[in-house]
């Protein structure tokens, strides 16, 4: 699958939360979202490119086609992380984690939620050894 760029994925996150839509839909929601004001043929065109790119597919059977994203944003999201480390951390979740706690103060509720993720991996870990 292609990576999006940035306009490409705030149009798959407007999907993933809404599901199946028109381009109006998807141009209404963007402009909800956005600062400045995005055109009804900038969507278009954008999504249109995206059907070519394999990140959304069309349904025409109706007069007004339906767009719905070609992959799970869960699968997306593993791809731009995993190409992000690679590129800026060397490889290194490590280096990734302590650089975002460091330039960010985590909530409590986040650093249980990261020491549950940390044990849950130790454990997993210690199963397969």
């Amino acid at each position: 699958m292609a990576k999006p760029t940035e306009g490409e994925l705030e149009i798959l996150q407007v999907l993933w939360s809404v599901g199946p839509a028109t381009v109006r839909t998807v141009n209404e929601q963007l402009n909800t979202l956005s600062a400045k004001e995005i055109g009804y043929t900038t969507t278009l065109k954008l999504m249109q490119l995206m059907v070519e790119k394999g990140l959304l597919r069309r349904d025409t059977a109706a007069r007004t086609h339906v767009y719905v994203a070609a992959a799970d944003e869960g699968s997306v999201k593993r791809n731009l992380l995993h190409q992000f480390v690679d590129k800026t951390f060397r490889g290194s979740a490590a280096q990734l984690v302590m650089e975002a706690l460091g330039q960010h103060q985590a909530s409590d509720d986040e650093l249980a939620e990261i020491k549950q993720l940390i044990e849950k991996m130790e454990k997993d870990q210690n199963k397969t050894l």
